[in-house]
Order: structure tokens, then C-alpha cells, then sequence
């Protein structure tokens, strides 16, 4: 019977060790936080005043220099909620495909607390937010703790904790720097904004350590009472994962030829910006009294005349679908779950290069061509690019097709069918829109089209998107298996 009970504190004492400074690194963290809330809570003057100097000392160094919060901006965005919960789910839909449901749950659960205990503080402490000469922003809500600080330290506390098994061990250390420094800037970033003291910043950074500390133990705990070995943190939670969860584990190369391949889309965007070059001067500036000429003068008239509120409305909206964050936000689900899915960096590079190299083609020859918008009202204003060709029509064309090149190829299952009507539904309203909207001439139209015909021709001939399908790659989950996930939730608090 002793051996026994010796037998089972082995790994109680083998976790307790490795544990210990974690363990009082997440107590120190909690004390320092509740320490610091009472001492806001009761409006300690001492605090107040140095919280107050250093607002406005700050808000003197940032506010005269526009660049400077331009970058600043930037960086306090991917601490923002919008870039944190796109992070998580994304993870959190790629972890289930890879049917690593306990990670997920993990990173669920972790991410929900943390939205939880930021609002309930907020409301609970009740702290203004700082009141500088040059307000340079404007935040919501109240101040204490900052929610920037919070959610960046969970977030990507988190995601590091689960993705650091994929990394190779040297890069483990630099990846942990990295988060460690871009949780740092965000919060930094709050200060310099002057929407947080800094009070409320090292107290969403002490809470975002705490929250994330437990979360974390709780997840060993959960391994040692199912007798799995709790390695060290600075090896993620689940190393065993590691080859699982890795995003293109079995693949050698990108692209067979990397050097010839790039020269070949240099010397291809060259060709084809030419064409497109040649294509805008002529429609542009050569073709007065012609038929294209004609279409140019009436179209835009006969929509002009047919304006109404309801359409006005609708044309609008449609519009958006073609517009730079509505074409980024589809590619940045796309592409995570394409990755999730076959494990290949290809067909994301293929999307990737189509997007790219339609915003450049078009702002150089939207340059080049300079051509006026339509003699009509312009329903969308003064627009920085000139009207040939159609960037949100050009953009459209790019990522449906592209989205539909790569679906067609990597499943046999009726839906795929419906990303290429979206090919084409999707160009043919955002364009109908975009001429409503008197911003377009029908050739700009046709512009677009020649655009992402060419461009997205010649891609689809070097990187060849779809090549590990033809070489025998099968999904980590098949079509027919899509409802399984929802039972690996369910088995994530069940014991092996």
C-alpha cells in the first residue's frame, strides 16, 4: 500500500516542482493587481498625481508629430478586440480541424475569460479615462484596466502557449521576445494615445498574467490527473502536438523553382501592366466617337437618372463587398483554413500574390492612365485614384476566382459549385454598383477584367495553386467529416 501512495505523489511532486516559480510568478501577479485596483479604487493621491503627469507629458511628445501616431495607431489596432477575436477564432476553427479539441477549448475558454474581466473591472472600479490638451483619439468606456493591455497579453499569451510546440526550439525563445515585445508596445501604445494612465495599463498587463497563469495551470492539472507528463512551459502545453499542429508540416518547398519563378511574375506584371497601360489610353483618350466612347456617355447617364434612396442604399452596400477591408477580411479566413485543412503554403501564396499584385497593378496604371471619373454625380465623392481601371471590381474578380480555383480542385462535394457562381456574382454586383454609383465608365469594367484575366492567368501557370492535390494530398478532415467537430468539443473534458 505505501509503494502505492508513493507511486502516485511521484508526478504530484514532479509537477509541483516544475510549477513552483510559475505559481508564485501568477501569485505575485494577482497580489500586484489587487494591490493596484484598491489604490485606484480609493483615489490614492499619490498615484493619481503621477498617473496624471505622465498623461500629460506624453500627450506633449506624441500630439504635434502625425506620422509618429499614424504608427502608433497601427500598433494599439492589433491589440483591439476586432484583430484579438479574429486571432482566436481563426486558431480555434484550425485546432478542431486538426482535431486537437482540448487546445481549443483551451484557447476558448482562456480568451472568454479574459472579455469577461474587462468590462466587469471597467464598470466595477468606475475610472475616467485621462483628460489631455490635445486629444489625439477617443476610447469608450472607462479606463481601469486597460483592455488593450488585458486581451494582448491573454490573446497572445495563449496562441504562444499553444502553437510553441510547431516551432523548431531555436526559435522558441525569439517567439516568446517577439509576443513579449508586441504585448509590451500595445500597451505602450494606450499611454501614448492618451486614452489610458499608466496605471491601467500595468494593471491589464498584472491581470492579463494572473488570467492567463490560471488558465494555464489549470490546463496542467488537467494532464497530470490523466497521467500525461507536464513538461515546461517554455515548451507549450502540448509538445506531443507539435507535428499535428503545425501549419505545412510535410511540405519541403513552397515552389520547386523559387529564383525562376519570381522572375517570371516580374517580367509577366510588367507585360501585363502594358496591356492595361495601352487598353486605359485608348478607351481613355482615343476612342471619341467610337462605340466605346458611346457606352462610356450613356451608361453612367441612364444610372444617374434612375437614382432612388433604396438604391442609393443598396448600391452602397454592395459596393463595400468590394472595398479593401471586405476583400482582406475574406482573404484572412480563407487563407488560415485552407492552411488548417491541406497543410500547404501554396495555395496561400497563390491567394496572396493575387491580391498583391492586383492592388499594384491597378494603382500603376490608375496612375499612368489618369483618367477622369464619369460627367455625372459621383455618389461616393472625391476618390484619391483615377477611374481606370476598377480597383473594388479588379479586386472582386482576383479573390472569387481565386477562392473558386482553389475550392473546385480540392473537393468533389455539390457546394463547391457555389464559390464559382460567387465568381461571378460577386464582380458582376459590386461592378453594377460601382456604375451606379457614377465612380466607373463601362470600360473601366472591362479594365478590370483584362486585369485579373492576365494576372490571374499567369499565376495559376507558375505557382500552380492546386499541385499537391494532383500529387495525392488529402484534407486533415473531409468534406463528409465537417459535422465531427462539434463531437470533438464535446469529448474535450472526457478522459482518453
Amino acid at each position: 500500500m505505501t509503494a502505492v501512495k508513493e507511486t502516485a505523489r511521484r508526478p504530484v511532486g514532479h509537477f509541483a516542482e516544475r510549477s513552483l516559480a510559475g505559481l508564485l510568478v501568477v501569485a505575485g501577479a494577482g497580489v500586484g493587481f489587487g494591490l493596484l485596483l484598491m489604490l485606484v479604487r480609493f483615489h490614492w493621491g499619490p498615484l493619481y498625481h503621477a498617473d496624471r503627469e505622465v498623461a500629460e507629458w506624453v500627450n506633449r511628445l506624441v500630439a504635434p508629430h502625425h506620422p509618429l501616431v499614424t504608427v502608433i495607431q497601427a500598433v494599439t489596432d492589433l491589440g483591439g478586440r476586432p484583430v484579438l477575436i479574429w486571432l482566436v477564432t481563426i486558431a480555434v476553427v484550425g485546432l478542431l480541424i486538426r482535431r486537437q479539441a482540448r487546445l481549443a477549448v483551451y484557447l476558448i475558454i482562456t480568451g472568454v475569460g479574459g472579455l469577461i474581466l474587462d468590462p466587469s473591472l471597467k464598470a466595477l472600479v468606475g475610472r475616467l479615462r485621462p483628460v489631455v490638451d490635445v486629444p489625439i483619439t477617443h476610447a469608450p468606456g472607462n479606463s481601469f484596466p486597460s483592455g488593450h493591455a488585458l486581451g494582448s497579453f491573454v490573446a497572445y499569451g495563449a496562441l504562444l502557449l499553444v502553437f510553441l510546440p510547431a516551432m523548431s526550439p531555436r526559435w522558441r525563445k525569439p517567439a516568446i521576445a517577439i509576443v513579449a515585445l508586441l504585448v509590451a508596445l500595445i500597451g505602450l501604445t494606450r499611454i501614448a494615445l492618451g486614452v489610458h494612465f499608466v496605471s491601467d495599463v500595468i494593471g491589464g498587463w498584472l491581470l492579463g498574467a494572473a488570467w492567463l497563469g490560471v488558465s494555464a495551470y489549470a490546463f496542467r492539472l488537467w494532464r497530470r490527473e490523466r497521467g500525461r507528463p507536464v513538461p515546461p512551459l517554455t515548451e507549450g502545453l502540448e509538445p506531443e502536438a507539435g507535428e499535428e499542429i503545425a501549419p505545412a508540416p510535410a511540405e519541403e518547398h513552397v515552389l520547386e523553382h523559387p529564383r525562376s519563378a519570381v522572375a517570371e511574375l516580374l517580367v509577366g506584371w510588367v507585360l501585363v501592366f502594358g496591356a492595361l497601360y495601352a487598353f486605359g489610353l485608348v478607351v481613355s483618350y482615343h476612342a471619341k466617337g467610337t462605340f466605346l466612347d458611346t457606352l462610356d456617355t450613356e451608361v453612367p447617364r441612364w444610372f444617374a437618372a434612375r437614382h432612388t434612396d433604396t438604391l442609393n442604399d443598396l448600391s452602397w452596400w454592395w459596393s463595400k463587398f468590394g472595398d479593401t477591408h471586405a476583400i482582406l477580411a475574406i482573404s484572412l479566413v480563407f487563407c488560415p483554413l485552407v492552411l488548417a485543412i491541406w497543410k500547404r503554403w501554396r495555395p496561400v501564396l497563390f491567394v496572396a500574390l493575387a491580391m498583391f499584385g492586383e492592388l499594384t497593378l491597378f494603382l500603376a496604371s490608375s496612375g499612368a492612365v489618369d483618367r477622369p471619373r464619369p460627367k455625372v454625380d459621383n455618389l461616393d465623392g472625391h476618390l484619391p485614384t483615377s477611374s481606370f481601371p476598377s480597383g473594388h471590381i479588379a479586386a472582386t474578380i482576383c479573390l472569387w476566382t481565386a477562392i473558386a480555383i482553389i475550392v473546385l480542385a480540392r473537393t468533389d462535394r455539390w457546394w463547391r459549385w457555389l464559390f464559382v457562381a460567387m465568381a461571378v456574382i460577386m464582380p458582376v454586383g459590386v461592378a453594377v454598383s460601382r456604375m451606379y454609383r457614377g465612380m466607373h465608365h463601362p470600360t473601366d469594367f472591362m479594365g478590370a477584367i483584362l486585369l485579373s484575366a492576365l494576372w490571374m492567368g499567369l499565376l495559376y501557370w507558375i505557382v500552380r495553386p492546386n499541385a499537391d492535390v494532383h500529387e495525392g494530398n488529402q484534407p486533415a478532415i473531409e468534406s463528409e467529416q465537417v459535422h465531427e467537430l462539434d463531437d470533438e468539443l464535446a469529448k474535450a473534458d472526457r478522459a482518453d
